[in-house]
């Protein structure tokens, strides 16, 4: 049941509008997530860190989930952010996102409380007992410091309702080595935008994409040439691409996807403390990159 669950090759990190007030704008997030299906997104991954769940109370996930739901209708999955350092209030969360409808669940390893890895295996495998929905796991070393070993990430994929991996550690070999020793049908998505091509060539599902936001159309051009053996051409596209992807973490995210949908006309408002918004600066930078290569692939 749950292996045969497919979440597509894009799955989009998506960000949280706000209005004036820091209050979440429902009108703008049922704007964006049309804007994002009509341009490439398989499936959205809703209050991670690009959706600055950090920031976001235990209520205003769930409302988000609820809403997100609704206005998808079933047109592609939808994947919850229920992970935390605290188990048990992953687990809370977790059941809530179920009961309101999500397709799936992302847990992220937890930080600041640096666990051992029997402490991640434990509290990754405590959270998937508690619920019926497939799991995609999230390792990302720059952000909670500890990293889930590729021993650990094989021997929670033997978890029926364990189904994939963000893998944001920028390892290659770690993720071809975990591609290699996990089931068939578990999938490893990249966590970082600008190697989706290279994980594709070492057997990997996709990505889960902040750029995507912006250039969701062109990224799936580049993997369509990919799967059709256009190798030189995918390489292409990717090298045209890269540069978007790089300036949009060039700043914390997601203080430079927002900006850059608001200058696309694609209104999201600002990011809450403790993130900034771009200075001058950074703003200008940003339009230059979009200016000189958005729109570049035909």
């Amino acid at each position: 049941m749950w292996r045969s669950m497919n979440f597509g090759k894009i799955l989009t990190a998506m960000v949280t509008p706000f209005n004036e007030r820091e209050e979440i704008d429902w009108v703008a997030t049922e704007n964006l997530i049309n804007y994002l299906l009509a341009n490439g997104t398989d499936a959205l991954v809703i209050s991670g860190t690009t959706g600055e769940s950090p920031t976001l109370s235990e209520d205003e996930k769930v409302e988000l989930f609820k809403f997100t739901v609704k206005v998808v209708d079933g047109r592609v999955p939808i994947i919850a952010g229920t992970g935390s350092y605290n188990t048990k209030a992953s687990i809370e969360l977790t059941k809530q996102a179920e009961n309101v409808g999500v397709d799936g669940i992302m847990l992220v390893a937890p930080y600041y409380n640096k666990p051992s890895q029997e402490g991640l295996y434990r509290h990754f495998k405590a959270i998937a007992d508690e619920t019926s929905l497939p799991i995609i796991l999230y390792n990302v070393p720059g952000r909670s410091i500890v990293s889930l070993s590729v021993e650990t990430i094989v021997r929670l994929s033997a978890i029926p309702n364990i189904v994939a991996i963000k893998e944001a550690s920028g390892n290659l070999d770690a993720m071809a080595e975990i591609i290699e020793k996990t089931p068939s049908n578990f999938s490893l998505y990249s966590g970082d935008d600008g190697l989706t091509l290279p994980v594709l060539s070492i057997g990997g599902a996709g990505v889960i994409s902040v750029a995507s936001h912006i250039i969701g159309q062109e990224m799936q051009a580049m993997i369509k040439k990919f799967l059709i053996g256009n190798l030189s051409e995918a390489a292409k596209d990717h090298r045209k691409l890269l540069p978007i992807m790089k300036v949009l973490f060039a700043t914390p995210n997601p203080t430079s996807v927002k900006a850059a949908l608001n200058l696309n006309g694609i209104p999201v408002g600002g990011v809450r403390l403790p993130m900034v918004p771009l200075n001058k600066l950074e703003l200008d930078s940003l339009k230059e990159v979009l200016n000189t290569q958005h729109k570049v692939i035909s």
